[in-house]
């Protein structure tokens, strides 16, 4: 039950106002000084406060300001016998809700009311999700690595995953670190960098999956001017970029078979020459491998060298997909709304409690790439305020109906299934979803167009397009 404050030095209007609005069913209290009613708001919440503009022993601008120093999630309406726009303009500019002149109209005062407990229910809300986001960040804050873009999660399997990271960290093994796509896995080992005795020396990555045959020789350990076609001035590799430090190989299963040999000798005796280069040089690099399939079947599968496997396989760190992180989904979501919000100029400063359920339900096959992609889809769709399900790509709420994490089998099944044909990438996923939206849509409002552009937050031509695209 709402609680409402009338403070007026007029008892009649007191008296009025609390038999009104008690069979209107709020809790009423009353007053006729000014400095009582500021007594009672120190003891007891309101969520609403009538108060007249003219008290006897003080201005009702005064009371206003009072309240918003002491409860700023009560709203206060002030009362006035003058209709007066400049008393309007002020009350409003100081923090009231709004005014109402006498004599008092009771519809008036009831709509006044909603308003005022609708305002007052979304301003909790926010205090709420300003105070997460706020703990939230907090608590992040003790987890940041040292690129503001990386968090640390704080659920079971990530305090699992960064106790070996603590453990292996100050050594100087090799480590392999396996994970999916996405899944934050050069985030572990800059980490992994970060916490050994290397920390402030060259942390240099490289996508393995990126570099060619023919260059990835000279992306590695470099060349000498002249040593093949286009060679005009010298280049050193990123092993000699990293010396003294760690460099990061990720997806090193990419690696052509003649690199790997080449790596091999590098990895043996701590030596490189360049391409075309006559004299070999030393170097002291920590090597930390990435991959998102097992090393030790690519090895069985005559695609990765088993001596260069066990080169690098002395620790071995699995980073856990996202699906399987559940308590750092809240988290991780709020710091990437963050980044979202600075990167796009935009002030989003939480999430609708939907659109929580919706990210935690999702299985997140792309993982923490996936879900700053997102957030910054989102964000940039939000027009300040919470964020709401409709700022979500349709294949994100509607995961549950495209089942996008099976297993071999499942997907084996469904596409020798003819009757049962469901996507099998996002872009078809995405469209079915968007015509499922369509159809609900359409349905609810029984096929009138105007209404449904109108929900669809879509022009009429669009709405057309689409109902001829999905044959609707």
């Amino acid at each position: 039950m709402a609680k409402i404050l009338v403070i007026d030095d007029n008892i009649d209007i007191c008296q009025l106002l609390e038999r009104f609005l008690t069979k209107k069913g709020y809790d009423v209290e009353t007053t006729i000084s000014g400095k009582n009613g500021l007594d009672m708001v120190k003891k007891t919440f309101f969520d609403l406060i009538f108060c007249d503009f003219k008290l006897r022993d003080m201005e009702g601008r005064d009371v206003l300001m009072k309240v918003r120093e002491v409860s700023p999630g009560t709203q206060v309406a002030i009362i006035t016998g003058y209709a007066d726009v400049k008393i309007a303009v002020e009350v409003i500019k100081n923090g009231a809700f709004d005014y109402v002149t006498k004599p008092l109209i009771p519809d008036e005062i009831i709509n006044l009311i909603e308003r005022a407990l609708a305002a007052s229910k979304a301003s909790k809300s926010n205090t709420q999700t300003f105070t997460k986001a706020t703990e939230l960040k907090k608590e992040s804050d003790k987890t940041r690595q040292s690129d503001s873009k990386f968090l640390k999660g704080t659920g079971a399997e990530s305090k699992k995953l960064y106790k070996e990271v603590a453990l292996v960290a100050p050594t100087s093994l090799s480590v392999v670190i396996y994970g999916e796509s996405g899944a934050g896995k050069e985030n572990i080992a800059r980490t992994i960098h970060d916490q050994s005795e290397r920390a402030g020396k060259p942390f240099i990555a490289v996508d393995c999956g990126a570099l060619t045959k023919e260059l990835a020789g000279s992306e590695l350990w470099g060349h000498e001017k002249g040593a093949f076609t286009g060679a005009l001035t010298e280049k050193p590799g990123q092993f000699e970029l990293a010396d003294g430090g760690t460099i990061f190989l990720d997806e090193i299963a990419n690696l052509s078979y003649e690199t790997q040999v080449g790596l091999l000798r590098l990895v043996q005796e701590r030596k490189l020459r360049r391409i075309g280069g006559t004299k070999d040089k030393s170097i002291d690099v920590r090597i930390l491998v990435a991959s998102n399939e097992d090393l030790r079947k690519a090895v069985l599968a005559g695609k990765f060298r088993e001596d260069l496997y066990f080169r690098f396989n002395e620790f071995s760190i699995v980073v856990p997909p996202l699906r399987n992180r559940k308590a750092d989904i809240e988290p991780f979501a709020y710091h990437f709304l963050e980044l979202s919000n600075a990167e796009l100029n935009k002030k989003v400063f939480g999430f609708d409690e939907q659109v929580m359920d919706v990210l935690k339900e999702y299985p997140w096959p792309g993982n923490l790439r996936e879900m700053l992609n997102v957030i910054r889809r989102a964000t940039l769709l939000t027009d300040g305020g919470k964020m709401s399900v409709s700022a979500l790509p349709p294949e994100i709420v509607y995961s549950q109906k495209f089942n996008f994490i099976d297993s071999d089998a499942d997907r084996t099944d469904r596409t020798e299934n003819k009757g049962n044909k469901m996507p099998l990438n996002l872009k078809d996923a995405a469209a079915e979803a968007e015509a499922e939206v369509l159809k609900k849509v359409l349905e609810e409002v029984k096929y009138n167009r105007t209404q449904a552009a109108k929900q669809l937050g879509i022009d009429r031509k669009t709405l057309f397009n689409k109902m001829k695209q999905y044959d609707l």
